[in-house]
């Protein structure tokens, strides 16, 4: 199967080590999801961000985990609410501050709820090895490890960990 461009995401994500993203923000939202289905190979998302709705499709990623399929498409917020009465078992509520590195942008989460915590950064890139500048408060790789998709995080918050970072 041959997918379009414009539906394959590449990103590489990161733990973060400080705060000092929040004063190097140019903005910041909050964000409120659940899955209406969380298979590896084809996860479904319901996204409410700031004013907006979002449904949203990913296919299962690559072997570094740095591209997958995705597929998105703008919904009122009235529907992502109603399909937010679906999903399965684990609301992710997060605040999304956006900041600006050299030629990329930084999607930095920090996590609330059960997750709280956990505050992930990740940049999307339009190849894989694409270099980029790396902000000071960036820490580990956490590219393609599972247990920072949200998808995931939604059955096994961070709460429930125990040193696995």
């Amino acid at each position: 199967m041959r997918l379009h461009n414009d539906m394959i995401e590449i990103e590489r994500k990161f733990l973060v080590t400080s705060t000092a993203y929040k004063n190097e923000a140019f903005a910041s939202n909050r964000i409120v999801q659940g899955f209406l289905n969380t298979h590896p190979a084809r996860t479904v998302r319901v996204r409410i961000l700031g004013n907006e709705g979002f449904l949203t499709v990913k296919g299962l990623g690559n072997e570094t985990g740095t591209t997958r399929f995705e597929w998105e498409k703008q919904i009122t917020v009235t529907d992502a609410e109603a399909l937010l009465s679906l999903c399965e078992p684990g609301v992710i509520e997060k605040i999304r501050y956006e900041v600006k590195s050299g030629k990329h942008i930084f999607e930095v989460d920090a996590f609330e709820g059960e997750n709280e915590g956990l505050v992930v950064a990740e940049v999307e890139l339009v190849e894989e090895d694409a270099i980029f500048e790396k902000p000071k408060w960036l820490g580990n790789e956490v590219t393609g490890d599972t247990r920072y998709y949200n998808s995931q995080l939604s059955k096994n918050p961070f709460i429930n960990w125990k040193d696995e970072t």
